[in-house]
Parts: structure tokens; sequence; C-alpha cells
């Protein structure tokens, strides 16, 4: 599998020149945790949202100062052709949660631990659906799923609605 596969597409960018205040506002709208800066085409770094506040606010930065004061210009990549493993050993020999994916130079997506870890969940999901439907005998899902409406607090058909004492002691026997 590649990397453009599972990455989060497009990249969030902004130039060097963007306000920190810019920044945070693009972070929110986009609901993520890093933009790529960017500048003529070229990948020049990337903040995130750690660094907005250890290195701008943490460090004094006021919101009109720039998103190159407080990026990480050595910046870990892979390529959208790369296979999914390239990213797997560049998260684990960096150390960071975000890989930016280029494609001929030019950035296209984001690539971060949480992609993987979904993709991971749902090979796991996929592998293991089979086996708990010949387990439990029946498919997954909820019974109305299945054809058969349950209104909540309803019993399945066929069992009665008196309890035996035995079942109101508790001892099953």
């Amino acid at each position: 599998m590649k990397v453009s596969d599972v990455m989060s597409a497009p990249a969030v960018c902004v130039t060097p020149g963007t306000s920190l205040a810019e920044v945070a506002g693009r972070l929110a709208d986009e609901g993520v945790g890093s933009v790529l800066v960017v500048e003529e085409g070229a990948l020049r770094g990337i903040v995130t949202d750690r660094d907005l506040a250890l290195r701008g606010l943490g460090a004094g930065a006021g919101a009109g100062a720039r998103a190159e004061t407080v990026m990480s210009p050595d910046v870990v990549t892979v390529r959208a052709s790369d296979d999914v493993h390239v990213a797997y050993r560049a998260f684990r020999r960096s150390g960071v949660r975000r890989l930016p994916v280029l494609d001929e130079g030019r950035a296209v997506g984001v690539l971060t631990v949480d992609d993987v870890l979904l993709d991971v969940f749902q090979r796991l999901a996929d592998l293991l659906g089979p086996v708990a439907w010949s387990v439990l005998d029946e498919p997954p899902g909820p019974p109305s799923a299945r054809g058969r409406a349950v209104r909540p607090g309803a019993r399945p058909s066929g069992q009665s609605p008196v309890r035996s004492e035995a079942a109101r002691r508790g001892s099953g026997v």
C-alpha cells in the first residue's frame, strides 16, 4: 500500500510570512494539528500546535510574529509513491508524529500517526470480521442491520415475561 492511500490531503499550507494568529486560525478552521510552511512551491518547514504553544506564546512571541520564527525547518518527509512501510520506519527513526508527503517535490498531504493507526485498525477489523462471524454464528452489527428490529428494553422473541424464582434469586438453578 502506498502513502497516498492513507495520507490526509490536501496539505494545509501557509507561507513563511504568515502571522501566528493566522496559523492558529488555519489550524482551528481546518481541524488539523499542523500546517506546512511552503514558499514558491517548496517545503520550508512545519508548524505544529505544540510549536505555537512552546516557541510562540511560551517564548513570548506575539500574534503578529511570522510562521518562520516558530517552524521546524528540518522536516522528515515521505513521497506519495512510497510504500507505507517507508513511513513506518520514518516515524520510528525520527520520533515525529507528522510526515509531510511530497509528490515531485511539492507538498500534497500529511501522513500522521493517527492516519496509520486508523489504517491498521481497519485492516485488523477486516481480518477479524470473518473470524467473528464464524465464532458468533451471526453477522456483526446491531440486530436492526440484520433485518430484525429490536426496541430498546424489548425481550427477544420466545422469552417469557415471567421470571422463574431461581432467576429472581440470581442462582440460575
